[in-house]
């Protein structure tokens, strides 16, 4: 696990960095600086949105009394992609609007569901009730 850590925390941000290297010298620097500012304010802007939405929506499946798993999975994505917008690069600002954007964000919601049953049937993670 460290050894995973160790790689995320250090490969990430040296892409990034190659990245926007790559893209100052092709468009310049003020409008690459521009560029990062303006996937910001517009992931800041969608995450706000969707998030309010997935609220709603986990509200309403709780007063009708039903289990809001799906809900619960887009939130999480959403906050995901939200974080991700937070850090300046855009490599991580393309995974994070593919968390946000509702059609992208469903088929990483069918494949997050696949990965959480199969680590469910193989014992790697308990649910109880309380």
């Amino acid at each position: 696990m460290f050894i995973r850590l160790l790689l995320l925390f250090t490969l990430i941000p040296v892409l990034e960095i190659y990245v926007i290297l790559k893209v100052g010298g092709q468009i310049g620097a003020g409008s690459t600086v521009a560029l990062i500012i303006l996937t910001g304010i517009a992931g800041a802007y969608l995450a706000r949105t969707q998030g309010f939405d997935i609220v709603r929506r986990i509200q309403r499946d709780t007063a009708q009394g039903h289990l809001p798993a799906e809900s619960l999975l887009d939130g999480a994505l959403v906050l995901s992609g939200g974080l991700l917008l937070l850090t300046p690069g855009f490599c991580t600002d393309l995974v994070g609007f593919a968390l946000l954007v509702p059609l992208t964000r469903d088929s990483l919601k069918r494949a997050l569901r696949r990965w959480l049953q199969a680590q469910i049937e193989r014992g790697n993670i308990t649910l109880g009730r309380y």
